[in-house]
């Protein structure tokens, strides 16, 4: 029963977590729930018995998306406007809401913690499992989902790549 009710409050988590992402206009807050949006489904792969895409999921997304971040950093870095705009992003109503859904994730760790670890809603998949739905019947899906992340590096690149001034020709005389 009280994995359960941890489920579903992580699962509210997530929601809340991804609609207050889609909802900010500030890509640095969105980015904030982002990675609170994406610790919220490993807790639910972990409630799940899924400890592999768990591990998974934190480790690669929480590192993609902190790459994610650098690049806005060097997209929006403009000089002295962005130092104005850096410090509004540490005001504390900013970091209210993300710092409330933390807290919730890290005691719903904590309850699983204190039960012994175990608050498995679905059985345990291990690491082969993994590998094998994934280069068996979610091939193209996997494939699909490469060349999608492929196309956004690039995409990435070309917005942050610096804009040569091309040099006028000289007229002769």
């Amino acid at each position: 029963m009280m994995t359960l009710i941890l489920f579903y409050v992580t699962s509210a988590v997530a929601v809340f977590a991804t609609i207050m992402m889609i909802t900010r206009l500030n890509a640095v807050h969105g980015l904030l729930y982002l990675i609170l949006s994406l610790l919220a489904v490993g807790v639910i792969f972990f409630l799940l018995g899924a400890y592999f895409a768990a591990v998974l999921e934190v480790i690669i997304y929480a590192g993609a998306i902190m790459v994610l971040f650098v690049f806005v950093i060097m997209m929006l870095n403009q000089g002295h406007k962005t130092i104005a705009q850096e410090r509004a992003w540490l005001e504390p109503g900013t970091w209210l809401g993300p710092s409330l859904l933390a807290l919730i994730l890290f005691t719903e760790m904590l309850v699983v913690i204190v039960q012994g670890g175990s608050a498995e809603t679905g059985h345990v998949v291990s690491a082969s499992q993994v590998g094998m739905a994934l280069y068996g019947p979610y091939l193209i899906a996997v494939e699909l989902a490469s060349i999608l992340l492929l196309t956004g590096l690039v995409g990435a690149y070309h917005l942050g790549k610096p804009i040569l001034k091309m040099a006028k020709p000289r007229s002769e005389p």
